[in-house]
């Protein structure tokens, strides 16, 4: 459910946790960006940073400046201003990702882990499976069919949690249990209901199936997307994936490497949230 008022929590003595409802739904995230937008605009002496996650919103505060309970009470005030969100509008970039779809590097993975954790189903043959679906082609096709929204930023610096945009691009996959201990760079994977883009070689826990070769975190900050974060995406952000082709991935790859890449990005969209809505209802009524 949503929350009529958020519930707000102490995290030490500068932090508050801000949870806006209990479940996992785009409109509950919606709303968490929205907030977040209504924060930042008002410029509250005191906050330092907002940290949007999926159902919470995370408030960095100096307490020289703000006391616990005025920034309580900002929050609040300027959630009751939210409404139902009918009307309610954020900037939203759209990043397009090229995918190498049943790639050779997360094969390797998935072999090592089936050959020294434990045996399973090779991932992209048990998402199959779950989904009803009669083969790898249809999962490419239905994970490449959606804009995903950027809802979440964590676990690793600049690691993505996508919620696909359209209802039949869905998917639903359980989580490794144990996890890896290494995923390649770039992977693309899917744990619940969501997708993510792996940032680094790093432990992991989604089914995996594809990798892209465009970078969405740089730590030298070499490419001109990262000139002013080291993180690629923001909360809010949508994601569409292209699928590409061997010579296609390593002609992106020699870019990246020459530091010539040019992330493909479109940047002056807003996303509202009554037409999409609107969308929703002519699919739905198909």
């Amino acid at each position: 459910m949503i929350y009529d008022t958020p519930q707000c929590y102490p995290g030490g003595d500068r932090y508050i946790e801000v949870e806006l409802g209990d479940e996992m739904s785009f409109d509950l995230n919606f709303r968490v960006h929205s907030l977040a937008a209504r924060i930042e605009a008002a410029r509250i002496a005191g906050v330092i940073e907002l940290i949007p996650e999926m159902a919470s919103l995370q408030i960095s505060y100096d307490p020289d400046l703000i006391s616990y309970e005025d920034t309580v009470a900002e929050a609040v005030s300027l959630a009751a201003t939210l409404g139902n969100g009918g009307d309610a509008e954020l900037d939203s970039r759209l990043f397009y990702v090229p995918v190498l779809y049943f790639d050779p590097w997360t094969r390797e993975c998935v072999d090592d882990y089936r050959a020294h954790v434990t045996d399973k189903v090779a991932d992209p043959d048990l998402l199959c499976q779950l989904n009803g679906l009669p083969g790898r082609a249809e999962l490419r096709r239905r994970h490449s069919s959606s804009e995903y929204w950027v809802a979440a930023l964590g676990f690793w610096p600049g690691l993505c949690s996508l919620m696909p945009l359209d209802p039949r691009a869905r998917l639903n996959a359980p989580k490794y249990n144990p996890p890896r201990t290494w995923t390649p760079k770039g992977t693309i994977g899917h744990g619940g209901a969501i997708s993510c883009i792996y940032p680094d070689r790093t432990p992991g826990g989604y089914q995996i199936f594809a990798r892209t070769p465009m970078p969405i975190w740089d730590r030298e900050q070499r490419l001109p997307a990262f000139r002013d974060s080291l993180a690629l995406f923001r909360a809010g952000d949508r994601v569409k994936f292209v699928p590409i082709e061997r010579d296609e991935y390593d002609f992106i790859a020699a870019e990246v490497e020459a530091g010539t890449y040019q992330h493909a990005c479109v940047d002056y969209q807003r996303f509202s949230l009554a037409g999409y809505r609107a969308w929703l209802g002519r699919i739905e009524a198909e």
